[in-house]
C-alpha cells in the first residue's frame, strides 16, 4: 500500500545516486506529495532512464549543477568514499538555501569530508544514515516503503541549523521511519559494533578457510549453522572496502575489543576452564534471545497499522478446568538474587520467564554470575558468594521493572564498584526516593536524576552502617532492599513496619541459610553470614491467579482448579476478601514448598455481595485491586475500599483508570482521597484504555465474563510484561479474550 498523498512542503528534492537508498527515498517521498518536483543525479545513463520509467523521479539530470539550482533538499546517496569528490564539486556550486543531507554509514567521515569540502561544517547540512536495505540492489529495487519502521539516525552537530534538522527529520518520518539523533561519534561506534565487525569477522573467517583448503573441500561438509554466520560474506566486497576504511577508527577500536574477548576464550580452552566457557555461551545466548525478541516485535509492528496492542474480550463464557498460572514474580526476582550470592550451585524450578525477571537475570549475567536457562521455568545458578560480583560492563538495564532497581540498589550499596541502573521510560518516570534515602542513612551513595529518578548511580566501596529504620509506609520492597544491604553491614539491621507487608525476602533469606529475627513488625538481620546454595521451588503468582479467582467467582457455573498457588499470609488477602463477598474458594493439598506456603485453590461460582473491606486486607492485596474491582462490580450492593493510597502514586494511575473504565461499563463509581466506592449492577460494553497497565488489561478481560456486549481493550502490550500466558490460559479456562486481528 502507498503512503498516502500530503501538501507539499518543499518544491525541489533532487537525489544523488539512484540505488537502492537513494531511489526508495527518492521515490518514497514522490509518491508521499510533499515535494512538487524530485530530480534524479546518476553517472549511470541507464539508471537515469529507468528512474523516470518506473516512476521514482520526475525527471533526471545528467549535469550536477543543472540539477541543484534552485533546489530546497539535496540528498547525497552516493558511495562513501565518492563522498569526499561529490562534496567538492557542491562546494563551488551556488546552493542557495538548500538542505544537504545524505545516508552515509561512517558519519565521521563524512563530517571530515564536509569539513574540508566547504571549510567549514555547511549549517544546513544534516548528516544521517537509514538502518534499511534489501538483497536486491539498483535503482530497479526502488520502494517507497522500504524506510517503514525502521530505524533512521541523524546526526546533528552544534552548528547544524535546527530548521534544517527538523525539514530532514519531517522527511524520513514521512516515509514512516523511526527516526532518532545521536551524535556522530557514537553513531560511528554502533555501527561498528552492530554491523561493520560482523562483515569484516565473516569476510575474514571465509577467506582463511578458503586459503588453507584450495579445492574447498571443507565447505562441503559445512552445515546450516556455517551457512547462516558467513552469509553476510557474500556482500559487495566494494562497498565494504569503502566503509572499512572511511569508518577505520570505530571498527579499529571495536576490533581491538573483540579480540580481548576472543583471547581469553582461547584461554579458557586452552586451560579447560568449563566455567567460563558456560558463562560466555550462557549469556550470548539470551543476548541473541533478546535480540530475536526485538526483531518479532518490530515483525508484528511491521505486520500492523498501529503500534498499539489491543484486546477483544468477548461476552458471557463459564470458567472451567484445571490450570497452573505462571510463578511468582516476587519470589523469581529473590531466588536469583539470593541464588548468584550464594555459594554453591543453586537450582529454581517454576521460574516466572517474564520481561521483569529476566531483567534481573540478565543483570547477574552481566557481574560475572553463571547462569544456566531458564529453560520450562529452571534455572541452574551457579553462586559467586556475597563479594563475588563483578563490575557489569555498562548500565545495568532493568526494563520495566521496579522490583529490580529498588532491591538491586540494596545489594550494590556495599560492593567495591561503582554501578548504573536504568530502565524503560516507564520505569525511569518513577521515582526511587524511598529506598534511596534510608540506603544513604546506612552510608550507601547513591545519585538520582531529578526527583529521585532513574538512572541511578550506586558507588561502590563505602562501608554501610547497620540501622534500624521505622517504615513510613507499608512497602516490600524498601524493607528488602535495607535487608539485602544488612546482609554487608555492619551490625544488625532492623525494619518495623506498622502494617505487614510480603515476607519472601525473610522467608528465603532463611532458605539459603540465613536467619532473619522477625517480631512485633520488626524483621533483625545479623550481617557477616555466609549464604549457601538451596534449591528453590516457586510457587504459582497469586496475584495472576487473582484475575481468575474472580472469574470463575463471577461467572455461572463455573468450577475452577488453580494449581501449587503460593498462600503467603502477607500476599492472601484477596482470598479473604474474596470470600468475606461471599466467594466460594477453598484450598485443597495445602503444603511447603521451599519457605512458601502452597496449595491448590478450588474457587465455584458464587453470589458476591458488596463489603466495607478492612483497611488491613487492603494492604494485604494491593496488587489484586483491580482484579477485585471487577467482582465488586458484579456483587450486589456497595463496596468500600480505603486505605489504598500506595496505588494513588503509581505512575499508571492505576485507581483512576479502573474509576474510568468501569464507568465506561456502566457501573456506578465514587472516587475518594484513599480509595473507591463501587455500586454493583450491571456491566455494559465499550471501549477501555489500560494505559499500558498489564493489570487494568486483566481486568477489563475478565470482565467480559458479565458483560452485555464487547469491550475493547487498548494498549495492552506490557500483560507480557508479568503474565506472558494470559490470553492462553484465558482460552483454556473459557474465557472469551483474543489479541486484536487474531482468531
Amino acid at each position: 500500500m502507498s503512503l498516502q498523498p500530503a501538501e507539499p512542503v518543499i518544491g525541489r528534492l533532487v537525489v544523488v545516486g539512484l540505488g537502492l537508498i537513494g531511489g526508495s527515498f527518492a521515490k518514497g517521498l514522490k509518491e508521499s506529495g510533499l515535494c512538487r518536483e524530485v530530480v534524479g543525479v546518476d553517472l549511470d545513463p541507464q539508471s537515469r532512464t529507468l528512474a523516470v520509467e518506473l516512476g521514482v523521479v520526475d525527471r533526471c539530470e545528467d549535469s550536477l549543477a543543472a540539477a541543484c539550482t534552485g533546489a530546497d533538499v539535496i540528498q547525497l546517496a552516493v558511495p562513501i568514499l565518492a563522498m569526499e569528490k561529490l562534496l567538492g564539486i557542491l562546494a563551488g556550486l551556488d546552493l542557495g538555501n538548500a538542505v544537504l543531507t545524505d545516508v552515509g554509514s561512517a558519519k565521521g567521515n563524512v563530517v571530515r569530508a564536509a569539513r574540508e569540502a566547504f571549510g567549514v561544517m555547511p549549517a544546513r547540512f544534516v548528516p544521517g544514515h537509514p538502518i534499511a536495505g534489501s538483497e536486491q540492489s539498483g535503482v530497479e529495487a526502488s520502494n517507497a516503503e522500504l524506510f517503514k519502521r525502521h530505524k533512521v539516525i541523524l546526526t546533528p552537530l552544534a552548528e547544524t541549523d535546527s530548521s534544517a534538522l527538523a525539514l530532514v527529520d519531517r522527511l524520513w518520518s514521512a516515509l514512516g521511519a523511526d527516526v532518532e539523533h545521536m551524535q556522530v561519534e557514537r553513531h560511528d561506534e554502533v555501527l561498528a559494533a552492530t554491523s561493520h565487525l560482523p562483515h569484516l569477522l565473516a569476510f575474514g573467517l571465509v577467506d582463511s578457510l578458503a586459503k588453507r583448503n584450495e579445492n574447498l573441500d571443507i565447505f562441503r561438509y559445512a552445515a546450516g549453522g556455517f551457512r547462516d554466520f558467513t552469509r553476510i560474506a557474500g556482500s559487495d566486497p566494494v562497498m565494504w572496502h569503502d566503509i572499512f576504511l572511511a569508518n577505520r577508527e570505530a571498527v579499529l577500536r571495536t576490533l581491538d575489543t573483540f579480540r580481548s574477548d576472543l583471547d581469553a576464550l582461547r584461554d579458557a580452552v586452552d586451560a579447560g576452564d568449563g566455567h567460563q566457557l558456560l558463562g560466555v555461551f550462557t549469556r550470548a545466548r539470551v543476548a541473541r534471545e533478546h535480540f530475536g525478541k526485538i526483531l518479532a516485535r518490530r515483525a508484528y509492528v511491521e505486520k500492523t497499522s498501529d503500534a498499539d496492542l489491543s484486546f477483544i474480550a468477548q461476552p458471557g463464557g463459564v470458567v472451567r478446568g484445571r490450570v497452573r498460572v505462571p510463578g511468582d514474580k516476587s519470589i523469581s526476582h529473590r531466588a536469583i538474587m539470593l541464588g548468584s550470592l550464594a555459594q554453591g550451585t543453586s537450582v529454581v524450578e517454576g521460574l516466572l520467564e517474564s520481561e521483569d525477571a529476566l531483567a534481573t537475570l540478565q543483570a547477574f549475567r552481566d557481574m560475572g554470575v553463571v547462569i544456566e536457562g531458564p529453560h520450562h521455568g529452571r534455572l541452574t545458578i551457579h553462586g559467586v558468594g556475597l563479594d563475588g560480583l563483578q563490575p557489569a560492563p555498562g548500565p545495568l538495564y532493568l526494563g520495566n521493572s521496579g522490583t529490580s532497581m529498588r532491591l538491586l540498589c540494596g545489594l550494590l550499596a556495599a560492593q567495591r564498584f561503582d554501578s548504573v541502573l536504568t530502565g524503560d521510560a516507564s520505569l525511569s518516570r518513577r521515582s526511587m526516593t524511598s529506598v534511596v534515602e534510608p540506603l544513604r542513612q546506612m552510608g550507601a551513595v547513591i545519585e538520582t536524576a531529578e526527583d529521585g529518578r532513574p538512572p541511578l548511580t550506586v558507588r561502590g566501596g563505602q562501608w554501610l552502617q547497620a540501622i534500624r529504620y521505622d517504615m513510613p509506609l507499608p512497602g516490600a520492597q524498601v524493607k528488602s532492599a535495607l535487608l539485602l544491604a544488612g546482609l554487608y553491614a555492619n551490625g544488625t539491621t532492623m525494619v518495623h513496619e506498622s502494617a505487614p507487608t510480603r515476607d519472601h525476602t525473610e522467608r528465603m533469606l532463611q532458605g539459603f541459610g540465613h536467619s532473619v529475627a522477625v517480631h512485633d513488625g520488626t524483621a533483625a538481620l545479623q550481617s557477616g553470614v555466609e549464604l549457601k546454595a538451596a534449591r528453590i521451588e516457586v510457587p504459582a503468582d497469586i496475584s495472576s491467579a487473582a484475575f481468575f479467582l474472580v472469574a470463575a467467582s463471577i461467572a455461572e457455573d463455573s468450577d475452577l482448579i488453580l494449581e501449587g498457588v503460593g498462600v503467603n499470609p502477607t500476599r492472601s488477602g484477596v482470598i479473604d476478601i474474596l470470600r468475606l463477598m461471599g466467594a466460594d474458594i477453598t484450598l485443597l493439598n495445602l503444603r511447603d514448598a521451599g519457605g512458601e506456603p502452597v496449595a491448590d485453590l478450588r474457587v465455584r461460582h458464587a453470589r458476591l455481595k458488596g463489603i466495607d473491606i478492612p483497611r488491613a486486607l487492603v494492604l494485604l492485596a494491593t496488587d489484586e485491586l483491580p482484579a477485585l474491582l471487577i467482582a465488586a462490580a458484579c456483587a450486589e450492593g456497595q463496596m468500600v475500599f480505603n486505605g489504598a493510597q500506595a496505588l494513588r502514586v503509581r505512575e499508571s494511575g492505576r485507581l483512576q483508570a479502573m474509576a474510568d473504565g468501569l464507568a465506561t461499563l456502566g457501573i456506578n463509581v465514587e472516587s475518594t482521597a484513599d480509595g473507591i466506592i463501587i455500586d454493583g449492577g450491571t456491566v455494559g460494553g465499550g471501549e477501555i484504555n489500560a494505559q499500558g497497565d498489564h493489570r487494568i488489561a486483566m481486568a477489563f478481560s475478565i470482565a467480559s465474563l458479565r458483560a452485555a456486549s464487547p469491550i475493547h481493550i487498548r494498549d495492552c502490550a506490557n500483560v507480557a510484561t508479568s503474565f506472558p500466558s494470559f490470553l492462553t490460559l484465558c482460552a483454556q479456562v473459557g474465557i472469551r479474550v483474543t489479541q486484536e486481528g487474531q482468531s
